[in-house]
């Protein structure tokens, strides 16, 4: 490993796509560092590291272990990505983090990479919002457009579909999945599936039906808000058990792509939905 100790080890590749590493950053010889990347003070960016195009990481950052980071991502001060998980059964088998394009990940979060016994892999896509404190376990999913505000914490293997939010200082059992659109308030506290397009409070959360707040947000037609709102209605307030509820939506609205999404959703579930 490598530090950057002189004026010369600003710039890793040409001028016109200048990398500038600060003299006080530790980079290891091996690590890929794409064009216009910033590496601020006190950085650590050890040997399997990949930064794609203009990255950006401010201060104080420890990059770790078979870390890929897409261009345009920036990492804020005391942050730690890719480090070894808090999980006995991990015994330092190579497994990789990947995060995608234009995420922003602020001060105090922590992404640890995955393990044998969960595909040796953890995930954030792009344009994704990590706010401070947040916590990614060992092989969990995150996909594209998540917000996870302050303290939001996500155990191990935890799937997190597209434009979810998940609210500050909740919690995600180990194993859970998060619908797509899902709305998870704050101080939560998820021991099952979180349906898609729903809104999930409490400790132990429960659903209080559509996000349809964040549906007219997102441009959702109102054809598909109504549908949705009606499949809602079957499964939380007509005295139905669940088997009923989808026979119910699936004769009368399974037609609306967004209404088979849910469907697929609540039939894939492993340990249930909250309800």
């Amino acid at each position: 490993m490598s530090h950057a100790a002189d004026s010369s080890s600003y710039t890793v590749s040409s001028s016109a796509d200048a990398s500038i590493i600060h003299p006080t950053a530790i980079v290891a010889p091996e690590a890929r560092i794409g064009s216009r990347v910033y590496i601020g003070a006190y950085c650590i960016v050890n040997s399997e590291v990949t930064l794609e195009d203009d990255v950006r990481l401010e201060s104080h950052i420890h990059i770790d272990g078979r870390t890929h980071i897409g261009a345009h991502t920036r990492v804020f001060p005391f942050v730690s990505i890719g480090l070894a998980p808090q999980d006995l059964k991990y015994a330092d088998e190579p497994s990789e983090t990947r995060i995608g394009k234009r995420t922003t990940i602020r001060e105090f979060v922590t992404v640890h990479r995955g393990t044998a016994q969960g595909g040796m892999l953890t995930t954030i896509g792009d344009d994704c919002l990590l706010m401070a404190q947040a916590h990614v376990a060992h092989d969990c999913h995150v996909g594209n457009n998540v917000i996870m505000a302050n303290a939001a914490t996500l155990a191990g293997h935890v799937t997190i579909a597209e434009h979810a939010t998940i609210g500050a200082y909740s919690g995600v059992h180990q194993f859970c999945r998060v619908g797509r659109e899902a709305f998870i308030g704050g101080y939560s506290v998820v021991v099952k599936d979180a349906m898609p397009f729903a809104k999930t409070v409490g400790n132990h959360a429960r659903c209080y039906g559509l996000n349809t707040v964040g549906l007219k947000r997102r441009g959702f037609a109102p054809a598909s808000i109504r549908a949705l709102s009606r499949a809602f209605r079957l499964l939380l307030a007509a005295k139905l058990n669940t088997t009923q509820a989808l026979e119910r939506i699936t004769a009368e609205l399974a037609a609306t792509p967004e209404v088979t999404e849910l469907i697929t959703f609540i039939q894939a579930s492993q340990r249930g939905v909250i309800k």
